[in-house]
This record gives structure tokens, C-alpha cells and sequence, in this order.
């Protein structure tokens, strides 16, 4: 059994651990509750405006079709892989990892695969093998609109220059505080809706359905991206605040034990000075 000197070490070790987890718990429910705000705002616009969009590039002919709807051969592919800049999210990190590396192992196995990392996590896992061809970690300094959409500019001129024949989002989606979806979203070329041919007869087109298409779709793929670091960002701080309250947890009943250690230890030295005392008392009588 250890001594009493290192049990109350480790005690103290242990509380100030405890202290720290439940620190950063306590923050991250903070920025979640605005995070989650903003996601759930955000949400219903992005989802309609992508509806819309892919509504109309259904109705048109291939030739009045916007650039980013191009269908092509698919032998050059982007992932665009969204983790976070710090650790201690529990697998919110190595399950997007995991996600990326089965993409370009598995399902675009052959093909020519690079990374845009957003996240420094990301960029950290992949920088060695030379896939990495942007590291955009510094957006979460400031997680605008504006900075969202010079990299969605960026992936659109890989996909207009065919620097790039196919765009994945890897990210994970915003579900509930201790809940993230994996999600692999396809951002390019945009995917026509299937849809019957007089189902937009309601809408009144002005100037014409071509014109819109090109003046939305820009707009569209910003806000898209702009939903996947939402939806990211949101899962991060629930799943670290979710980590940081099991790890409280485990501070809490190793310190219990270790409480309980040290005063059964404690007790066992009372006891043995007692016996000694007792017995050093029995040879002087004797």
C-alpha cells in the first residue's frame, strides 16, 4: 500500500484535474447555447435554398446549366475535411479522421485524392502524406459569413479550372449536445433534384430560371459551407462539454476512492502506533 504522503499527492493531482474538467465543461455549455442558436437559425434558409436550387438545375438543359452542375469523370477528388483546432472532444476528431481516411482508401480508392483541412487536427493527420493542398485552420478565429466564403470561392475555382471533379464535405452534423452525425456531403457538382416536370409551375421566374441559377448558386455553396462549420463548430462544444463531464465524473469517484484509501491507511499507522505504544508500556512492566 502506498504511503500517506503520496496517497494525499495524488488526491490533490486528482481534485485539481477534476477542477479543470469541470472549468472547461462549464465553458463549453456556454458557447454551445450560442452555437446551437445560430445552427438552428441557419438551418431552415440553407436547407430551402438548396432545395430551390437544385429544384431548378433539374428543369434545365445541360447547356443552360450553371458550371457547378457539370457532371464529369470523377478521377480527381477533394475532401474538404472540418475537425477542430484543440483536442479533449472525446472521438468528435478521430471520427472525421476515420471518415476522411475510409474516402480516400475505400470509396475513391485510384483516384487522385487532396485535402483542404479546416481544423488543425486535420492538418496534423494528413500534412505527412503531401495530400494536404490548403490549411485553412485560422477560420475559427473568426467564424464569419465573409471568411466562410473566400474558402468557398477557393473549391469553387478548383471546380471551374478542373482542378477538382468532385467536392466532398466531411463534418459532423449538429444533433444534441452528446450527439454528432457524420456527415459526407457531396458540395460539387451540385445535385439536381429529380422532380416532375410541371412541379414548378407555381413559381413566376423573373428575369428566367438560367439568370437565377447563376446568381444563386454562388450564394448557395457559401452557405452550405457556411452550415457545415456551423453544424462542426455546434458539435465541437457538445461533445467536448459531453467529454468534459464523464471525465468530472471519473475525477470525482477516483478522488472518492482514494479519500477512502487514505483513511483506511491512515487508520492501519493509528493502529500500529497504538500497538506499539501498548506494547512498549508491556516491557516496562515487565
Amino acid at each position: 500500500m502506498a504511503n500517506l504522503k503520496e496517497i494525499r499527492n495524488r488526491i490533490t493531482s486528482v481534485s485539481s484535474t477534476m477542477q479543470i474538467t469541470s472549468a472547461m465543461k462549464m465553458v463549453s455549455a456556454a458557447k454551445l447555447k450560442k452555437a446551437q442558436d445560430a445552427i438552428t437559425a441557419l438551418r431552415p434558409y440553407s436547407d430551402k435554398l438548396t432545395e430551390l436550387l437544385q429544384s431548378l438545375s433539374a428543369t434545365l438543359d445541360a447547356d443552360s446549366g450553371s458550371k457547378f452542375a457539370e457532371q464529369r469523370d470523377v478521377n480527381k477528388v477533394l475532401l474538404v475535411s472540418i475537425t477542430s483546432n484543440r483536442g479533449l472532444a472525446g472521438a468528435f476528431n478521430s471520427n472525421i479522421i476515420k471518415a476522411t481516411n475510409r474516402l480516400i482508401n475505400q470509396d475513391y480508392a485510384g483516384k487522385e485524392v487532396s485535402i483542404v483541412a479546416i481544423g488543425k487536427k486535420t492538418n496534423d493527420a494528413f500534412k505527412k502524406g503531401n495530400r494536404v493542398i490548403a490549411n485553412k485552420s485560422e477560420i475559427y478565429d473568426d467564424l464569419t459569413f465573409d471568411n466562410v466564403s473566400a474558402v468557398a470561392e477557393l473549391l469553387m475555382e478548383k471546380f471551374i479550372n478542373e482542378e477538382a471533379d468532385k467536392i466532398v464535405l466531411v463534418y459532423n452534423k449538429f444533433k444534441n449536445a452528446a450527439t454528432q452525425e457524420i456527415m459526407t456531403e457531396q458540395f460539387l457538382p451540385i445535385v439536381p433534384m429529380e422532380k416532375d416536370a410541371d412541379a414548378d409551375l407555381d413559381y413566376i421566374f423573373e428575369p428566367s430560371k438560367e439568370e437565377i441559377v447563376k446568381q444563386l448558386i454562388p450564394k448557395s455553396l457559401k452557405t452550405q459551407l457556411f452550415k457545415a462549420l456551423r453544424d462542426s463548430f455546434a458539435s465541437e462544444h457538445g461533445a467536448r462539454m459531453t467529454a468534459m463531464h464523464k471525465a468530472t465524473d471519473n475525477a470525482t469517484e477516483l478522488r472518492d476512492q482514494l479519500k477512502l484509501t487514505y483513511n483506511k491507511a491512515r487508520q492501519a499507522s493509528i493502529t500500529n502506533e497504538i500497538l506499539e505504544i501498548v506494547g512498549g508500556a508491556e516491557a516496562l512492566n515487565n
